[in-house]
């Protein structure tokens, strides 16, 4: 049965600007939740910062991290940065994408940022233009059509 925000695969695909645009949305909102996350922390180092480059606090913000754009991803392909952009993560058949796919899509773009940003650069010169982790997932970003006019038929000018 399908799913009723699942498009048809010849959505659009998403260009870089755009995708990276969502992005810096979603970096602050990650940011402030990772600030959240560590503030109980801060109990078991009797306040003091921890560590710079501790591997298991690293390893909680990467699962933070995961968990957030996982849960987004599998909930409606959105973040609220991608909603903002109207952009959407699905399969490329239009359809919502599982935690496996979200996995190997996050583990992926991952990857691409420490290739100093490649895998997003591949976009560009790829012929389907998907970067690497849309590749890998199996995954694609399209852009979603603009809202119709929501106003209610009264107020309406057309």
């Amino acid at each position: 049965m399908d799913k009723p925000n699942a498009l048809p695969a010849a959505a659009p695909p998403c260009g870089l600007i755009r995708r990276l645009a969502a992005i810096f949305y979603d970096s602050l909102l990650l940011g402030a939740l990772w600030m959240g996350a560590t503030f109980p922390l801060l109990f078991l180092t009797h306040g003091e910062a921890v560590p710079a480059g501790d591997p298991v606090y690293t390893l909680y913000l990467i699962l933070i991290g995961w968990v957030f754009f996982g849960w987004f991803w599998t909930r409606g392909g959105q973040t609220l940065g991608m909603r903002a952009w109207r952009i959407q993560v699905q399969t490329p058949a239009g359809r919502p994408i599982g935690w496996r796919a979200a996995t190997f899509r996050y583990l992926a773009a991952l990857f691409s940022w420490l290739c100093l940003g490649l895998g997003f650069l591949w976009q560009w010169v790829d012929r389907e233009h998907i970067t690497w982790h849309d590749r890998l997932s199996r995954t694609r970003v399209v852009v979603l059509p603009k809202a119709g006019n929501t106003l209610p038929p009264l107020l309406r000018t057309d």
